[in-house]
């Protein structure tokens, strides 16, 4: 007996069906499946909070010193000219960074083997390529998620069943954070 379902589709498309749905699951909140998808989306989703919940604390504070271009009025940059060329004129600025302990980066790159890229569109530019950005899963899960479930022990999602599906007749489930 197998320790995971098969969901009648070949390794490495059964891979990424679950890789996607764990993403949506934790960039929306929920998502619409059926039963047997849901069960293992929720192993994996699970274990990825518990990692984030776990890990959430392991940074340390970095003092960092980064060269800063002047900029004018107009938030053009400063530019002298030096032998004939123009330069653009730096300051330095002393930064304090957060940085991850091993422990965290490693978490994080663990985090990053199971979840996709996800690109975010504003609802007025939809459409448009200029406007959208990328989102940052891993620190979503360490920033919003975990101190959401620190004082959780397991149980981060559930499902409720919704009823056969129409075509085929399958058990529809949400599957959600609580």
């Amino acid at each position: 007996m197998s320790g995971y379902r098969k969901l009648s589709r070949t390794a490495d498309q059964r891979k990424a069906l679950l890789r996607n749905q764990v993403t949506a699951l934790l960039y929306n909140g929920k998502i619409v499946t059926t039963e047997a998808k849901a069960k293992e989306v929720r192993k994996i989703a699970e274990g990825l909070i518990a990692l984030a919940v776990k890990e959430r604390d392991n940074t340390e504070i970095a003092t960092v010193t980064v060269k800063v271009p002047q900029k004018d009025k107009d938030g053009k940059r400063v530019k002298n000219v030096v032998n004939g060329k123009k330069v653009t004129v730096y300051d330095e600025v002393t930064r304090e960074v957060k940085k991850d302990q091993p422990s965290r980066l490693h978490a994080r790159r663990q985090m990053l083997k199971v979840l996709v890229p996800v690109t975010e569109v504003p609802k007025d530019n939809a459409g448009k390529k200029r406007s959208t950005k990328k989102v940052d899963m891993p620190a979503k899960l360490f920033d919003e998620l975990a101190p959401k479930y620190a004082n959780r022990n397991g149980g981060y999602t559930r499902i409720v069943k919704l009823g056969p599906r129409r075509g085929d007749g399958a058990m529809m489930v949400v599957l959600e954070l609580v």
